[in-house]
């Protein structure tokens, strides 16, 4: 009788198949991200078309020009973004620890891949000076074909 209750599990434990499938499904889930970048890849390389949200601006806020300047450097240098612009300053008002406060900031505009921002996010969380910095990133809809292409050669690992 022991080789049959190896065949048929006993009366409140979980099926195998349902275990199977709830390990393919966790699996799928987990690397939902992964394969949608790997799917959006092989579509814009087979139809030659740009696939919509594979690229990203990047928003950051600086303290000073020389700041922005070196977080734009280092981000560069690690190949998180194939450029960054850095906009002149900006009168910023906004609540901290339950005040309105005024300063004068730096604009980073950051364009990179979307699968490099949770990347560039935390590594600009560890340089930057501010206790919480602005960093937040809006999908590219559409753009010119060749400046794309541009930007992938510019985040090329060597």
């Amino acid at each position: 009788m022991d080789w049959l209750s190896s065949w048929y599990p006993q009366p409140g434990c979980p099926r195998p198949s349902v275990l199977i499938c709830l390990l393919i499904l966790t699996t799928s889930f987990l690397t939902y991200p992964m394969l949608r970048t790997i799917g959006l890849q092989l579509h814009s390389a087979i139809t030659g078309s740009y696939v919509s949200g594979t690229h990203s601006v990047v928003f950051v806020n600086c303290p000073n020009e020389q700041i922005a300047k070196d977080i734009a450097r280092a981000v560069l240098d690690k190949k998180l973004a194939a450029s960054v612009n850095i906009l002149p300053q900006a009168a910023s008002l906004y609540f901290w620890k339950g005040e309105i406060e005024e300063a004068t900031e730096i604009l980073l505009l950051i364009k990179t891949k979307t699968s490099k921002v949770f990347m560039l996010s935390s590594y600009v969380r560890l340089v930057h000076p501010f206790e919480i910095p602005e960093v937040f990133s809006l999908p590219m809809d559409q753009g010119d074909v060749q400046y794309l292409k541009w930007l992938e050669e510019g985040m090329e690992e060597d």
